[in-house]
Order: structure tokens, then C-alpha cells, then sequence
């Protein structure tokens, strides 16, 4: 009695990881790799029902433990992988489970010794391990969750390749109706108790920082555009310039506001205007580099700060998005109808602070509205970027017509 409810322990802690994961994929409404990992850890947990409770001298007993092992290790090691932006090419991992269930079926029907067979699962298992850290190992991502996956699956290649054959060298034979009394299957149970709790751990905390690290994300965006709200934008500005000027790294500030966007909500309603603003700002994203930082920091009203940009690029920067965004079309709005911004642009001198740079972007935006609007407006020049003349002049709603 006391064996038969050790022996359900593993399993009952692999389904329960497994409910915890699926868990954090549902309600968290994470990536699809921490649904794999839940899918992976059911799949042992059925593994380790079959070899507790099928027959031990049953031919089909390795054959069903080693299909759900294998195919538990394969979505586990494909959603590692998938977590740090790798695949795994899965007729490769196929293969080598089919070639190990070829080579097990004639094991079994050869002999009735267990210890070919533990060998031949086994390596198969470590082989599908030592793919999956090879993949890891080329991933860019670096963080400490990600060293300690790859830990995690080195140490079960390792164990895979060389705990049978150690256990074996002590217990020479094994038969298959003397299985469960033998001392690899108490070692078995213990290790694999240790392995699911084990990896259980550095998966679970991997999924939180990523989950911490979501939230977080999403604390800091402005859902509308996808850009950082006001609040993150300054923030960030306030670890940008200091390390700016310490570096020597010229920064800039560029101000963007969509012009006569209230005759928009008024004229077409607020779902058009909705529209129009995640337009000006996906198109925004779209022309800043992984480096700049661009926030919708207002109503229709944005901001870029360009590094490492001095002042001419961060002027022709601006000039681009405006000239880009008066030839978009928007949904909802007229087919005629296209919409135009003003810029104010600054560049950071040395001990300036963010209050100071954005009051001085901010007035060159001023100033751009008051020269005409659709105009780039730069505060280290006196004179504006006037467009070039359209063919159609502005309607009286003060929007261009196409």
C-alpha cells in the first residue's frame, strides 16, 4: 500500500504543474509556449500512470510509457525553444523516436531483459535533450530564466545518457516480471520525483518574470497605439538624458501633434478619430529605430526621443513621418480626406532637463501651429520647414483635401 501511494506521487505533481501552467496561458493570457509546457508535464504524468499501473511483464508496457515521454519531451523542449524565439524541426525529433520504438520492439521481442530496453528509451530521450539545448544555445536571449532552462535540459541529457547505464552496471539484469522490485525503478521513481519538481521550478519562475515583465509592458502602453503612455515616457527620459550627457550621446525631442484633430472627432466621430491616432502612431513606430522611444503623451499629441540624433537628422526625421503621414488615408473619414501634423523638434544641450528640452520642443510646436501647421518647427532655428505647395488648397474645416 505504502509503495502504490509513493508511486503516485510523481505523476500527481506533474498533473498538478501541469494545471498550474495552464493556469498562467489562461488567465494570464500568456504565449502558447506556457500552454506547451502544461501539455508537456500531462503528457508525463500519463507516462508515469502507465508504468505505475500497467502490468510490468506486459509487451506494450514500454512501448506506451516511451510514446508519452516522448512525445512530452518534445512539446516541452519545443516550447523552450519557442519561448526565446527558436523552433525545433519536429520530424527530426519524430525520427528519433521512431527509430528508438523500431529498435524497443525488437528488444522486447528478443528478450525479456528490461535493461536493453531502459538503454534504448533512454538515449533516445537524451539525444532529444541535447537538440533541444543545441537550439537553446543559439537563441540571442540572455536572461537568467533563459540560463537556467538551458541548465535544466543539459542536466537531463545528462541524466538520461548516463543514469541507466550506471544503475545497470550494479544491477547487471533486470527481468521484466522483476521490474518494479528492481533497485532502478525505486531509483527511477525517486529521480524522476526530483526532475519534475526540479525543472517544475525554473519553468514556473521563468513563466512569472515573464508574466511580471508582461504586466509591466502593459502598465507602461498606451493601448491605443502601442506606443508608452506619458507616464513611461518620462520615466524613461529620466534615465535617458542623464546617460546621454554622461556619454556624450547627443539626444533629441521630437513633438508631434495632429492637426484639427477636434473638427475630426466633431465631423467623422470618435472612433475615426480612435483610428486616425493608432494610424499616426503605428506609422510613427514604424520609422523610429529600436533605440528611440516614441509615446503618445496626449490626446492626439506624441513624442519621439531620437538617440544618439543631433539636431539636422532629428529635423529630417520629422520631416519624413510628416510627409508619410499627410499621404495616409483613414478609415472612417472621408476618401478625399487626408489629415496633417505639426512638429516641434529640439536636441539636448549638456545638464538640460527633460522638463526644460520638452518646453523647448514644445514651443517650436507652437510655433509650428501657429506658422500654418503641417510644418516642422525646429527650437535651435528660427525659421520653420514649410511643405511645398499642394494642388488643393484646405477646406474650411482646415483639412486637406486629397
Amino acid at each position: 500500500m505504502q509503495a502504490q501511494i509513493l508511486g503516485m506521487l510523481t505523476p500527481m505533481m506533474a498533473l498538478l504543474f501541469a494545471a498550474t501552467f495552464a493556469v498562467f496561458w489562461k488567465l494570464g493570457g500568456m504565449r502558447r509556449h506556457v500552454l506547451g509546457f502544461a501539455i508537456g508535464y500531462f503528457l508525463f504524468a500519463i507516462g508515469f500512470l502507465a508504468a505505475h499501473f500497467l502490468p510490468a511483464d506486459a509487451f506494450y508496457l514500454f512501448h506506451t510509457t516511451q510514446f508519452f515521454y516522448s512525445l512530452g519531451t518534445i512539446v516541452s523542449i519545443a516550447s523552450a525553444c519557442e519561448r526565446v524565439g527558436q523552433r525545433v524541426h519536429i520530424p527530426t525529433m519524430v525520427g528519433i523516436y521512431a527509430i528508438s520504438a523500431f529498435v524497443l520492439a525488437l528488444a522486447v521481442s528478443i528478450t525479456p531483459e528490461v535493461g536493453p530496453r531502459l538503454i534504448i528509451v533512454n538515449t533516445a530521450y537524451g539525444a532529444m535533450n541535447i537538440m533541444g539545448l543545441a537550439i537553446l544555445l543559439m537563441a540571442r536571449r540572455r536572461e537568467l530564466a533563459d540560463y537556467a532552462i538551458i541548465a535544466v535540459v543539459a542536466l537531463q541529457a545528462v541524466d538520461y545518457l548516463v543514469r541507466p547505464n550506471l544503475t545497470l552496471m550494479f544491477e547487471q539484469s533486470i527481468h521484466e516480471t522483476a521490474y518494479r522490485d528492481s533497485i532502478y525503478y525505486s531509483l527511477i521513481g525517486l529521480v524522476l520525483g526530483v526532475k519534475s519538481v526540479g525543472s517544475a521550478m525554473v519553468l514556473i519562475g521563468a513563466t512569472i518574470a515573464e508574466l511580471t515583465k508582461t504586466l509591466r509592458e502593459t502598465s507602461e502602453q498606451d493601448p491605443l497605439t502601442g506606443l508608452r503612455n506619458r507616464a513611461a515616457f518620462e520615466q524613461s527620459m529620466q534615465t535617458l538624458l542623464p546617460k546621454a550627457h554622461t556619454e556624450a550621446v547627443p539626444i533629441s525631442l521630437v513633438i508631434a501633434d495632429i492637426d484639427h484633430f477636434k473638427q475630426v472627432n466633431d465631423i467623422w466621430g470618435h472612433q475615426a478619430g480612435d483610428r486616425a491616432i493608432a494610424s499616426f502612431g503605428g506609422l510613427i513606430s514604424e520609422m523610429v529605430r529600436g533605440c528611440d522611444t516614441a509615446a503618445r503623451v496626449g490626446g492626439e499629441e506624441f513624442c519621439i526621443a531620437v538617440w544618439n540624433c543631433p539636431n539636422e537628422p532629428a529635423e529630417r526625421l520629422a520631416e519624413r513621418i510628416r510627409q508619410a503621414f499627410a499621404q495616409l488615408s483613414h478609415e472612417g473619414l472621408s476618401a478625399d480626406i487626408r489629415l496633417t501634423a505639426s512638429f516641434g523638434v529640439a536636441t539636448a544641450s549638456f545638464g538640460e532637463t527633460y522638463e526644460q528640452i520638452f518646453a523647448r520642443a514644445d514651443g517650436a510646436l507652437y510655433k509650428a501651429k501657429g506658422g500654418g501647421r503641417n510644418r516642422v518647427q525646429n527650437a535651435e532655428r528660427t525659421s520653420c520647414n514649410i511643405p511645398k505647395p499642394v494642388d488643393q488648397e484646405p477646406d474650411q474645416r482646415g483639412l486637406r483635401s486629397a
